[in-house]
């Protein structure tokens, strides 16, 4: 399986990546703000927008381990950031209503069956739940797509995920992801998409980028990422662990149109195409005189070169051939030579 539907909409390679501008917590708790981002997103062109889903009794049990993009624990974090149930049905309405794709990723199993109460069409599996097995089995128990990012785990670990996925017969894509906010470049690997396609030739590739910028989500798609994830935000100066490695919403535009430009130009071969003749008319060069030459005159470097345009007359890769052959007739100055102007 080298492709699957996402609500109709078709990724794999033969695909334009989908991207998914991702809200995730950057609402910091605000539905205004939430829903403000989505509308963000609508307008710089996005298919697919995805928010969390923490039910945080049943995600965590209470600590004070801090993220190390944050300076407070996780526990607060989620307990401030997690919208209720009927928030998150707010946030999906208003995507959908804008004819955009509403994902979200579930951290436990009550956030899971929330949103299989609300009828989503596909699941988002986070890194760190990719070897969270008794969570990948209870959602892919559910018959539906899934896309999962594989940040912090190896091909084993993820092979035992993938076994899951398989066994469950739903499709299935894979996301590569390095969990470090924000990602060096030198830490994306995208080696990595290459390894992935090989080990599991069946699923569709993406990447969950948390470098800066776009540039390495463009590079990914020449080795086969067609799901593009960034974290995503109105305002950089909002508050947030995130905000910091989000892209806004003329990024978000230019990730659009640029890996769509992208996939355009992948593919072909070196041929010579039919709409490049009118080109090749001007452009390429053929043999002319350089001064008048007479009836049984030798041709050499002295009495001809090669000029444009290239229509008509000898062309400029049969230079060498012609040189020490006669002219049969007189030709003036910046003449294109024929083969019927020389001997033999």
């Amino acid at each position: 399986m080298s492709s699957f539907e996402l609500s109709g909409r078709p990724v794999g390679l033969d695909y334009p990546p989908l991207v998914i501008a991702e809200i995730g917590i950057n609402h910091e708790g605000d539905i205004n703000k939430a829903l403000m981002m989505v509308d963000a997103a609508h307008a710089s062109g996005c298919e697919c927008v995805k928010i969390q889903s923490h039910v945080v009794e049943d995600e965590m049990i209470p600590n004070d381990v801090v993220p190390g993009n944050a300076k407070e624990s996780i526990w607060e974090i989620m307990s401030r950031c997690a919208l209720s149930e009927d928030e998150e049905l707010i946030v999906k309405r208003r995507i959908e209503a804008l004819g955009m794709l509403f994902l979200s990723t579930p951290f436990s199993r009550a956030a899971a069956e929330r949103l299989e109460s609300m009828g989503v069409a596909a699941y988002k599996i986070g890194s760190g739940e990719c070897n969270n097995y008794p969570l990948v089995r209870h959602i892919a128990s559910y018959g539906k797509p899934v896309i999962l990012s594989t940040g912090m785990n190896d091909i084993t670990s993820i092979g035992c995920a993938v076994d899951i996925l398989r066994e469950a017969e739903i499709p299935f894509a894979l996301m590569h992801c390095t969990s470090m906010y924000p990602t060096p470049y030198d830490k994306v690997r995208l080696g990595a998409l290459e390894q992935l396609g090989g080990a599991f030739p069946d699923a569709v590739l993406g990447l969950s980028d948390h470098s800066l910028g776009n540039y390495t989500c463009y590079a990914s798609v020449p080795f086969g990422a067609r799901i593009l994830e960034k974290h995503f935000t109105v305002d950089k100066f909002w508050p947030g662990p995130d905000v910091s490695i989000s892209i806004d919403p003329e990024e978000l535009r230019q990730l659009i149109e640029g890996s769509r430009a992208i996939h355009q130009a992948l593919g072909g071969g070196k041929d010579i195409l039919p709409e490049e003749q009118s080109t090749i008319d001007f452009a390429y060069a053929s043999v002319v005189t350089t001064g008048a030459v007479a009836t049984g005159e030798v041709l050499s470097a002295q009495n001809i070169w090669v000029k444009r345009p290239g229509l008509g007359g000898i062309p400029a890769k049969e230079f060498e051939r012609i040189l020490g052959h006669r002219a049969v007739r007189p030709l003036d100055k910046d003449v294109q030579i024929g083969w019927e102007d020389i001997d033999g």
